[in-house]
Parts: structure tokens; C-alpha cells; sequence
């Protein structure tokens, strides 16, 4: 790999890692500079999965507290994640990069806009009737299909996840936050082994992004308490657009 796409792909994956540390969406970038350096669209989406892995681990870490008290409430979920993101990735592999290539701006179009309503999606917190309600079929179910989503793709999952669980679940955004996370990583790990055991892993593009994902993240918490948020998902709306309409002028 020469030297300056190393170097392109590392301050590409720093990018990743501090947009995702002050508003998310980090994934667009990453996806985005992984095609843009020639891989093939599946495999950008899976090596794309597996540089976004470290930061759902250390999320997951930073509320361990938390999903301590409420793990065997979230054993369900975490089942299910298990198995939807198993379907998501097996369709994905199911398919050839023409076909996958092909849904890309449309999927891409709707992680957009669902990053664009983040801010009109966050959870509300619900009184204990709600969230006894909740406890039914309706949360694993939804959970299942955002598994799917995830193992399939994974751009805008966060958002997506924290809107489901707000309406399924009872509690603060906090206790919602940690649970999404640890349902996050769930989801990645089990796309990662199938992605691994799929052969569609771009390495060397993973090994030069991971540590400006590192990196960017760390410098990001500095930048969140600095800079208004709204700038940085403007960034992120953008970038999501112009990669959506790449896709569309050159399918």
C-alpha cells in the first residue's frame, strides 16, 4: 500500500473517531474514504465494521455500571441481537458487489436522514406502566430488525437503536444509552466473525485506520466540549449526501 493512501486512510479514520466522539456518524467517513481508496463496496462496509468495533467496546466499558444492574433484563435483547446481526450479515454476503453497489446510495440516503432526525428521535423517558408494557414482544422484535440493519450496514444503527429502545423501554437516557451500547457491540462483533470467516476484510486499510480511530476519538472528547454540535452534524449530513450522490452518478 503506498505511503500517502496509508496516510489518507489514517487521518480519514481520525475523522471517524472524532465525529463519532461529538455527534456520530463517524461511519460515512470511514465507509466513504474506504471506496473512494478502491475497495470493493462489501468489502469497505465490513472493514468500515471493524474499525468502528474498539469504540463500541470502550462505550460499552464507560457504562458498565449501569448494564451491571440491568443485564438479565437486556439477556433478551442481547439474543436477539445476536441473531438478527447474524441474518444482516449472512444477506450481505449473500450478495455480489454490483448488487450490493447498487443499494448503497439508497441506504446511504437513509442513514442520512435518519442522522439528520437524531435530534427529533432521542428517547423519552416513560413511566413504569409504559415500560412494563413494553416488556413484551415489541422490544425484542424491533431490536431484531434493527440487528438486521446493523449487521447489513450499521451507518446511523446508534440513532436508530437509542429511538427503538425509547419507545420499548422504560428509563433515563443513560440507562437507554448504556443499553444500546452494549446491544451495539453485540451486533458488530458477530458481523465482524462473519465478515472475517467471509474472507472480506481489507487488512491492511484496517490496520491503517484503527489507530487514527483511536486517536481521533481521544482528541474528540476535547472538541465536543468546545465545539456546538450542530456544526459537527452538519459535516456528517454533507459528507452523507455527497457520498450518496457518488454513488448514484457512478453506479
Amino acid at each position: 500500500m503506498p505511503l500517502l493512501e496509508i496516510l489518507g486512510l489514517f487521518l480519514a479514520g481520525f475523522a471517524t473517531g472524532a465525529v463519532n466522539a461529538v455527534a456520530g456518524g463517524g461511519t460515512f467517513i470511514s465507509f466513504g474514504a474506504l471506496t473512494l481508496a478502491g475497495a470493493p463496496a462489501i468489502s469497505a462496509n465490513a472493514t468500515s465494521s471493524i474499525t468502528q468495533f474498539p469504540g463500541y467496546v470502550t462505550s460499552t466499558l464507560a457504562y458498565w455500571g449501569d448494564i451491571r444492574r440491568m443485564w438479565r433484563g437486556a439477556l433478551v435483547l442481547v439474543l436477539v441481537s445476536l441473531a438478527g446481526s447474524l441474518v444482516g450479515a449472512l444477506i450481505l454476503l449473500s450478495l455480489d458487489n454490483p448488487q450490493f453497489r447498487a443499494l448503497v446510495p439508497w441506504l446511504l440516503l437513509a442513514a442520512t436522514a435518519l442522522f439528520a432526525a437524531g435530534p427529533w428521535l432521542k428517547p423519552r423517558a416513560v413511566h413504569a406502566q409504559e415500560a412494563k408494557a413494553g416488556k413484551g414482544i415489541a422490544a425484542p422484535l424491533l431490536q431484531f430488525l434493527t440487528a438486521i440493519y446493523g449487521g447489513f450496514f450499521g451507518a446511523g444503527m446508534g440513532i436508530m437503536m437509542l429511538a427503538t429502545l425509547g419507545l420499548s423501554q422504560g428509563g433515563e437516557y443513560h440507562r437507554l444509552n448504556a443499553l444500546k451500547n452494549l446491544l451495539a457491540t453485540t451486533i458488530a462483533l458477530v458481523a465482524i466473525v462473519v465478515f472475517v470467516a467471509g474472507g472480506v476484510v481489507d487488512w491492511p486499510s484496517a490496520l491503517a485506520m484503527i489507530p487514527g480511530v483511536a486517536l481521533g476519538g481521544w482528541s474528540g472528547v476535547f472538541a465536543a466540549r468546545r465545539l456546538p454540535e450542530i456544526y459537527m452534524r452538519g459535516f456528517v449530513i454533507t459528507i452523507g449526501l455527497l457520498l450518496a450522490a457518488y454513488y448514484f452518478i457512478t453506479r
